[in-house]
């Protein structure tokens, strides 16, 4: 899987930007704030078509202007897809693979698959749930098409349930539709909770292998799912924990009437981590969790490979300057398969990457 190209217009920073790329590894350099994690995050929209760090597509598009263009060349099963990701503030973004308008984003998996690794992901043991949920749900939705569509369908559920929680004493008519609400909710809370906990067993294989290595044997990892407690096993099929997602729903009816909060189904999940049966959240130091947090990126690496016959692009945001030299070279060692892109603040030494491509990047423009 690769990444032939990119053509930005107007996205972030970039008036307009052209690139063709190194099938291995391609470094990214140039002062802060000049725009190099802008250029992942265009080729991560263009694998997920979301942003790690914007809510709304609008905060993509440049300022001053009304619509933005990304454009990627990607060559993936022996074949070559154009992905295009048309943003405007006053429509709707247009999605489309090989000209063809598509649907849904969930339609793009497995045609870009990317990793991304930025310096927050460093946090992302010690941070709350909601950050561990997002890595997971970037990870499945890559692999699983109707992950992504059962996702989006739940959060709009979500939000619809919520508004009645908190408006139904002002409009106890609301009252009437809730039930319907919680039985869509239901059905599909099953099916994200049988996703994760499948793609957890996977991580639980795959990450304290390489975690031990990391460590030099030091230390075990272990890792854990939580989710709503009626879930008695959440690899079962989602006919079964549909059921158990009903009767915690209803033993929570009051307590939500009461809250005006929607406190039952798989948006409090939570990935747990352990070191030495711990929970590494609480108890791990920081160069542990960094470790931790390492071991899962590249875990989800290994499983896309495992999956799909490729490597996935690896996006790595800044993070090396983040790690110790001993750290710097074990990541270095695992990712000699695939393309990859890392960005940094000086050019580096290329002798350790092999075949690298370097890009200058200063404004917003790529330096000839």
């Amino acid at each position: 899987m690769i990444l032939r190209s990119l053509t930005l217009d107007f996205f972030r920073n970039y008036p307009h930007f052209e690139g063709t790329f190194s099938p291995g590894v391609n470094v990214i350099w140039g002062e802060n704030a000049q725009g190099k994690t802008n250029l992942l995050e265009a080729m991560a929209y263009l694998s997920t078509a979301s942003s790690h760090r914007a809510r709304y597509d609008k905060e993509l598009i440049q300022f001053g202007v009304d619509h933005a263009f990304v454009k990627g060349e990607v060559e993936t099963r022996d074949r070559t897809f154009t992905l295009e990701a048309r943003l405007s503030r006053g429509a709707r973004r247009q999605l489309l693979s090989n000209g063809v308008k598509l649907k849904t984003a969930g339609e793009l998996a497995g045609v870009l698959n990317t990793v991304l690794f930025c310096p927050e992901d460093l946090w992302l043991i010690r941070e709350g749930a909601a950050v561990r949920r997002r890595f997971l749900d970037t990870c499945i939705c890559q692999l699983r098409p109707r992950y992504a569509e059962t996702l989006a369908e739940y959060r709009r559920l979500y939000e619809h349930k919520t508004r009645i929680l908190r408006d139904w004493g002002e409009h106890p008519s609301l009252l009437d539709t809730l039930d319907e609400f919680n039985l869509r909710m239901a059905q599909t809370g099953a099916l994200i909770i049988h996703y994760r906990a499948h793609f957890i067993r996977r991580l639980g294989e795959a990450t304290p292998v390489i975690h031990r290595d990391f460590s030099g044997g030091r230390e075990e990892l272990e890792l854990g799912y939580e989710t709503v407690s009626t879930v008695t096993d959440p690899l079962a099929q989602p006919r079964a924990i549909l059921e158990e997602l009903l009767a915690h729903q209803q033993s929570h009816r009051r307590a939500e009437l009461e809250a005006r909060q929607c406190l039952s189904g798989p948006h409090k999940d939570d990935l747990v981590v352990l070191l030495d049966g711990l929970r590494a959240r609480q108890f791990a130091s920081q160069g542990q969790t960094r470790t931790a947090a390492l071991s899962l990126k590249l875990a989800s690496r290994e499983i896309f490979f495992q999956e799909t016959g490729e490597w996935p692009v690896l996006l790595l945001d800044d993070v090396l300057s983040e790690l110790d030299g001993k750290r710097q070279e074990y990541v270095l060692k695992r990712i000699t398969n695939g393309q990859v892109f890392i960005t940094c603040c000086e050019e580096m030494e290329l002798s350790r990457l092999g075949d690298a491509r370097t890009f200058h990047i200063r404004g917003g423009a790529l330096v000839e």
